[in-house]
């Protein structure tokens, strides 16, 4: 076990964001966390981690930047942070946490709806359906771990569909960082948003087992949920186009996290989304495995409707 780092020169940027650079180093895509390691500019002299790409997993198939060797040595520390990101890694950081800013958090969310999403990609119709609410994103493990990597996240909240979004630990840069998904419950309650829609990042971390994938980190965040005085509600993970024959139907990732559940949960089904569904979600990024709402129509129409149920809990 080790990492698989190189030295390279950055060639290119093909688009740079405050929170996330996409680049090229020795003409090989690569991702880079600004807020993390640093600024980087062409010409610069970087360490990139390519063991995901080396082993074509499902990263997206670029190299991430691991340190700017030109300009992002000696950065400082956040201002008074003092609990690690990524604790005894050889990436670790301090980062400032929502449970030690401003007032004390509450002990109960006032039965807020929690939806949960096993993948990534069912976050924007869940959010579609929820037009015109306070909503929050919550991320977790059991995917990507920036939350600034998701362009979904950018683009939800650029059309007003999230008003934040908060990285519980491992997860990090996010508008709002946590320790816990308690914490992160609590702080949206705080804040007054009125439905938090939680996911893994892109890209689900899977081993093609029943309970070895990221999915299941929604089960721990329903049952916290639930002790908050919450009201989970599940959006399925279902196919009837994936090859796949385990994501046939219901997928074990959803099955999964429906049988590690101890708590009440609402499950919701496509065809309680009204038939215009897709058009309310005209302008969203809709795609997971390359596929879009033509091509598995069941998979963002289960989202959707898992965000108009948390809808009208809200009456």
């Amino acid at each position: 076990m080790a990492l698989t780092l190189r030295r390279g020169t950055v060639t290119a940027i093909t688009e740079e964001l405050p929170e996330l650079v996409r680049l090229e180093v020795d003409e090989l895509p690569c991702v880079a966390y600004p807020r993390l390691t640093g600024p980087v500019h062409l010409g610069d002299e970087v360490l990139v981690n390519e063991q995901a790409r080396l082993l074509d997993l499902g990263s997206g198939g670029f190299d991430v930047l691991y340190a700017n060797l030109s300009r992002g040595l000696g950065l400082p520390p956040e201002e008074g942070a003092h609990v690690m990101a990524l604790p005894y890694t050889p990436g670790q950081l301090a980062l400032r946490r929502a449970e030690e800013n401003g007032e004390p958090l509450p002990q109960a969310i006032g039965g807020r709806p929690v939806v949960l999403c096993t993948v990534h990609s069912q976050v924007a119709p869940a959010c579609a359906a929820l037009a015109g609410r306070r909503v929050v994103y919550v991320q977790v493990a059991g995917g990507a771990l920036p939350v600034s990597l998701s362009d979904t996240i950018r683009v939800l909240k650029e059309r007003g569909l999230l008003g934040a979004a908060i990285a519980v630990a491992p997860c990090l840069d996010g508008d709002v960082d946590c320790v816990t998904s308690a914490a992160a419950l609590a702080w949206a309650a705080r804040e007054q948003y009125e439905v938090i829609v939680c996911s893994i990042g892109p890209g689900i971390v899977g081993t093609g087992t029943f309970f070895g994938h990221g999915a299941l980190a929604l089960a721990e965040v329903a049952n916290v949920a639930d002790a908050l005085e919450g009201r989970p509600v599940l959006a399925q993970r279902m196919s009837d186009r994936d090859p796949r024959e385990r994501h046939q139907g219901v997928s074990h990732h959803t099955r999964a996290v429906r049988d590690l559940c101890r708590v009440a949960l609402q499950v919701a089904w496509p065809d309680e989304a009204p038939d215009d569904w897709v058009d309310l979600c005209v302008g969203l990024p809709l795609s997971h495995m390359g596929r879009g709402p033509d091509d598995d129509p069941l998979h963002f129409r289960a989202a959707f409707a898992a965000g108009l149920a948390a809808r009208k809990m809200l009456g």
